[in-house]
């Protein structure tokens, strides 16, 4: 475990100068898509990194929160390599699709909260990784969306599905049906965004946040983010019996222990992750 302030990297396979660049900052990874040349978009090899990258700090104990966002100021990821998917016939493009869904759910079942520093563009594939995320930090010039129909297409990582989960059906209708972008203050009203903050911010802001969550007791972070995310698709009984099985869960470890006595005590707990 590093000490406060130390940047070391994670256990990874990935170069310093390479498509994506990982790093932890105390408690968190930060994973930076790393193709500013061509706005971040995904090809192949990034979403494999990508993949791998989102394991490892998944079951890497010393990190409680993850970061992604990308390279410069200009987009958090332009989506998928448009130029690759040109030649594609039916038969890769299901493999293409397939391929961004599991990196994409690799994204989605990390153990920890997962931040998306959305620092300038997030559309198409860009839009549908920051909706695997928990959470969105939004620079006030950012647009979001799925423009796919301009080109043809449908959206094909998640967006049809991740999207009305979240802004809810009418606006994911049309976003996907016009392929309009949304601008931060309406992701922010519609849910899409979390917080907005000045675009030189994004990054400190969404570091901050991860901080304030890796303060947090981890397994419980756990708990609550399983609980959340396996109700969302039963009937309400059988969430609230999920709830129920999460929460007994929760009594019994030490954090959950330590939490209360410290609040009884009127004392700031240490949470041991245990």
């Amino acid at each position: 475990m590093s000490p406060a302030g130390k940047v070391k990297p994670l256990p990874l396979t990935v170069r310093a100068d390479g498509a994506l660049l990982v790093r932890q900052e105390e408690h968190t990874a930060v994973l930076t898509l790393n193709r500013p040349e061509a706005s971040n978009a995904l090809d192949a090899e990034l979403l494999g990194l990508l993949r791998e990258a989102a394991v490892a700090a998944s079951d890497d104990e010393s990190v409680r929160a993850v970061v992604i966002t990308g390279s410069g100021d200009r987009a958090f990821s332009a989506g998928a390599d448009i130029r690759g998917m040109s030649a594609m016939g039916a038969h890769e493009a299901r493999r293409w699709s397939e391929l961004g869904h599991e990196t994409f759910r690799a994204v989605a079942s990390v153990s920890k909260p997962v931040i998306a520093a959305i620092n300038g563009a997030a559309v198409g594939g860009g839009c549908e990784l920051a909706l695997a995320c928990d959470l969105r930090v939004v620079g006030a010039t950012a647009r979001l969306g799925q423009p796919e129909i301009k080109l043809g297409l449908i959206p094909g990582w998640g967006g049809t599905q991740r999207l009305p989960r979240v802004v809810g059906m009418g606006l994911a209708r049309d976003m996907v049906f016009t392929g309009r972008l949304v601008d931060a203050e309406e992701a922010l009203r519609c849910g899409l965004a979390n917080r907005v903050v000045p675009a030189g911010r994004v990054l400190s802001e969404a570091l901050q946040l991860a901080r304030d969550l890796a303060a947090l007791p981890p397994l419980a972070l756990a708990y609550a983010k399983q609980a959340l995310n396996v109700g969302l698709d039963l009937d309400l009984s059988e969430a609230l019996a999920v709830e129920v099985d999460f929460f007994a869960r929760v009594f019994a470890t030490d954090d959950r222990a330590e939490g209360l006595a410290a609040f009884l005590e009127k004392r700031p707990p240490a949470f041991a992750g245990r």
